[in-house]
């Protein structure tokens, strides 16, 4: 029994103890448990990553037979280029030797991986890192193909393995300096440009289909097309695979086919395995004399003559292929069609069609030319598992999936089986996961899944990971889903992908907390604060400098006191106010590696009313300041929400005038030495002259500016009107000793002719804050209205403005 090979029996049971392995990935240790799950933790911080080394000549070589095809029992066939290829093989390798990337474009069949072989016996002393040989068949992305090119030229200083992160992967795969031979490339565009900008130092020959992606234009990528062949070629080809010089109905029925068939190579490979049988049915091919007919085969011993294939049979001509060779390779055939095409590993064979001597059927197979090479494995050719399948062989397919998929959850699982004998033989376990029921795919997933973790091929390992949690879900296994969702949430936390890390853990984290399982939570805990940490650590690198400016959109800047000439166009304030002119300044936005911040200040002590809100901004002096520069005036442009916009710039001119009305009032009040005591309705600032009423002492009594005692206002609404005056109180414009306008006398000096006026009135601050309501600007009759206060000798008439009450609104008289 061959273990080392896979012959092995399947009713054994595995021995040995389970399979853990410890790799490095990235910043992160991971423990591979197949019993338990996955542990994930940070390295250490006294641990650091030894630096990987280079492979040798040696370890090249060996690398490089490790990445062909297995070597099959028997004789090796002997692989021949025609002279048309002979031309394109010199040529490739001249531009492969300039540096210069070629994509080698040829239909299936068309012999592309025979080319590629004879390139890499020429190019091996060209590139210091040598040739490295990779299979594009199923990816993709990129990602995948450089870890394997990484691999390829690179080994782990120590026994761990180790899979880079996906900076240092980069940073590795920039400095190698090799010849890539990249076989059945399914990816173009962008991904392919991904590819050849990480390896700035490799020259690429990649062969690819026609319908496949074509590269960008920035690619700079040499086209070489593989075309059919000629009459003449494929006639020397044919002679060359049959062994013997054709016959004229022969040659006349090779130039047929040249024709139905386009010149590929793969179908005068297969026309070539059709007359060697025939001259085996005919009995005219040479040392066959001394043998029986029929002692070792179901041969008939005497056989009747077997005419040419028709020219339909030569086109398409594995059923009649198929049914010339022996019961091991039609059993082969059919394990094949129900994987999909692929094709297990010669050393599986035996233990899946029950014949010890079925591995010799894949050199029988591929002799005739229904297998070709694909990577480290053999498939079905093209075109020939759809023959195969109109004539019956997938009707069996369930089955053979069936036994596929137990038998190979029993040699992944055994403790012989190392992961990278796992890795190779991927595409037959996927193909297996596929196609097997529920129960089988979960056995199979389960014990597939650590394998592939170790071997470091995780795409493989995620594949299988998503098919068995859906089967496990299928088969109402909680247990097994819940071990999927973790292992899941595991890779996801490997490469980078937090928010898929956290989904997945959650879901595992729920599943097994309704199943008790403590151990298993505790675990998904840890790596779901792993995940945690590196979320708050990603926001912190990315957050943006602090800067705090106002809000994008334009700001609004009040007129001060003082001239008006350049302030921009005015805004009405509200609708029988006055307007307020601004000036609309250039918007300010943040820079484009800036973020705006907005910052509001919390102030645990509110202020008491709207003075105290401004004491700072605006002081209690009447020394003039300059008039801050302003911007020159942005024409208005139709935006949308410019009506709303416009409301709300009015509102907010309403509250500033209010506002700079107190402040005023309260500024121009502080000077006095004796104050108007405090009535039940407002105090009124106005600019009409203060002269006391006759019979009234000058501590300010009723007469005076209050309006408690007005017998206008009895009630004391305190509408905010400015009073008047009693009877026999003199008013402006009476009498000789009449006032100025905008001068009021000082406080116990009697009207005169010759009494000096004062420049202060007598005003008292509000005693209660003023509310929302809008304020109403008001101009005495004897006073033109002005926007600003001028606080100098030079008497002006001012403008009154009244305050807004808690009652009522104020009007202007």
């Amino acid at each position: 029994m061959d273990r080392t090979q896979g012959q092995v029996d399947p009713a054994e049971p595995s021995s040995g103890p389970a399979r853990v392995v410890t790799l490095t990935a990235g910043d992160f240790t991971l423990t591979v448990n197949p019993v338990d799950g996955s542990e994930i933790e940070p390295l250490r911080p006294g641990a650091e990553r030894a630096r990987p080394r280079r492979r040798d000549a040696a370890g090249r070589a060996a690398r490089d037979t490790a990445a062909r095809p297995p070597v099959l029992p028997g004789a090796p066939a002997s692989a021949r280029l025609t002279p048309a290829r002979e031309e394109e093989r010199a040529r490739l390798v001249r531009l492969l030797s300039h540096g210069r990337s070629v994509r080698l474009t040829g239909p299936s069949g068309s012999g592309r991986s025979g080319l590629l072989d004879a390139v890499a016996a020429d190019c091996a002393g060209v590139a210091p890192d040598g040739v490295v040989r990779l299979s594009g068949y199923g990816q993709q992305q990129p990602g995948e193909l450089l870890h394997a090119l990484y691999a390829a030229v690179y080994e782990a200083p120590d026994e761990r393995p180790l899979r880079p992160d996906r900076e240092e992967l980069l940073a590795r795969v920039r400095e190698i300096g090799a010849v890539v031979l990249l076989d059945d490339l399914e990816m173009g565009g962008a991904a392919l440009d991904e590819l050849l900008r990480a390896t700035p130092e490799c020259a690429y020959l990649l062969a690819a289909t026609p319908d496949t992606k074509a590269p960008s234009d920035a690619s700079h990528l040499e086209e070489v097309f593989l075309g059919g062949l000629g009459r003449a070629e494929s006639v020397e080809f044919l002679e060359a695979g049959v062994g013997r010089a054709l016959t004229e109905e022969e040659t006349a029925w090779a130039g047929d086919l040249r024709f139905a068939s386009e010149g590929l190579p793969l179908r005068f490979v297969q026309a070539a395995a059709l007359l060697r049988q025939r001259d085996e049915l005919n009995g005219t091919r040479g040392g066959d004399e001394d043998e029986e007919p029929g002692v070792f085969e179901e041969r008939p011993r005497d056989a009747a003559f077997v005419p040419l294939p028709t020219l339909a049979e030569g086109a398409a001509p594995a059923e009649l292929l198929a049914s010339r060779v022996s019961e091991s390779a039609r059993a082969v055939l059919r394990i094949a069609c129900a994987l999909g095409g692929e094709l297990p590993h010669h050393a599986h064979l035996p233990a899946l069609v029950g014949d010890t001597h079925a591995d010799a059927a894949v050199a029988e197979l591929l002799g005739c030319g229904l297998l070709t090479p694909v990577g480290t494995r053999y498939r079905l050719a093209s075109g020939v598992a759809r023959q195969l399948e109109e004539v019956g062989y997938g009707d069996p397919a369930a089955e053979e999936a069936r036994t596929a998929a137990r038998h190979y959850a029993w040699w992944t699982g055994h403790a012989s089986v190392t992961p990278e004998r796992v890795a190779a033989e991927a595409d037959a376990v996927l193909a297996a996961l596929a196609g097997a029921d529920v129960v089988a795919a979960v056995l199979l997933a389960r014990t597939a899944a650590p394998a592939f973790a170790a071997s470091l091929h995780w795409e493989a390992w995620e594949r299988v990971l998503r098919s068995g949690a859906e089967a496990a879900r299928k088969a109402g296994e909680v247990a097994e889903q819940a071990y999927f969702h973790h292992e899941l949430g595991v890779l996801a936390l490997c490469e980078g992908r937090l928010e898929r890390a956290r989904a997945e853990l959650e879901a595992s984290i729920g599943l097994k907390g309704a199943l008790a399982d403590k151990r298993g939570t505790v675990a998904g805990r840890r790596a779901l604060a792993l995940v945690t940490d590196r979320e708050a650590a990603g926001a912190a690198a990315v957050s943006p400098p602090l800067r705090l400016a106002p809000p994008v959109g334009g700001a609004v800047a009040l007129a001060a006191p003082g001239p008006v000439a350049a302030l921009g166009p005015a805004v009405p304030v509200a609708a029988t106010g006055p307007t307020v002119p601004v000036a609309l300044a250039a918007p300010v936005g943040p820079r484009a590696s800036e973020a705006v911040t907005a910052v509001v200040p919390a102030r645990r002590d509110a202020p008491a009313n709207l003075a105290e809100v401004f004491a700072e901004p605006f002081p209690m002096s009447l020394k003039p300041s300059p008039a801050p520069a302003l911007a020159p005036p942005v024409a208005a442009r139709p935006v949308a929400g410019s009506r709303k916009r416009t409301v709300l710039l009015a509102a907010a001119g309403a509250l500033t005038v209010a506002a700079l009305g107190t402040v005023v009032a309260l500024a121009v009040g502080s000077g006095d030495e004796e104050t108007t005591p405090a009535g039940p309705g407002p105090k009124v600032s106005s600019t009409t002259p203060d002269v006391p009423a006759a019979g009234t002492d000058t501590a300010g009594e009723p007469g005076g500016n209050d309006s408690a005692g007005d017998p206008a206002d009895p009630a004391g609404s305190g509408s905010g009107a400015v009073t008047e005056a009693e009877p026999g109180a003199t008013t402006p414009g009476e009498g000789a000793d009449a006032p100025t306008p905008g001068v009021s006398r000082g406080a116990g000096v009697k009207p005169s002719g010759g009494g000096t006026p004062s420049r202060k009135p007598p005003v008292v601050p509000p005693k209660t804050s003023p509310v929302a309501s809008p304020p109403t600007t008001s101009t005495s009759p004897s006073s033109s209205p002005s926007a600003s206060v001028t606080p100098t000798a030079t008497p002006t008439p001012t403008t009154s403005v009244s305050a807004p009450t808690a009652t009522g609104t104020g009007t202007g008289t």
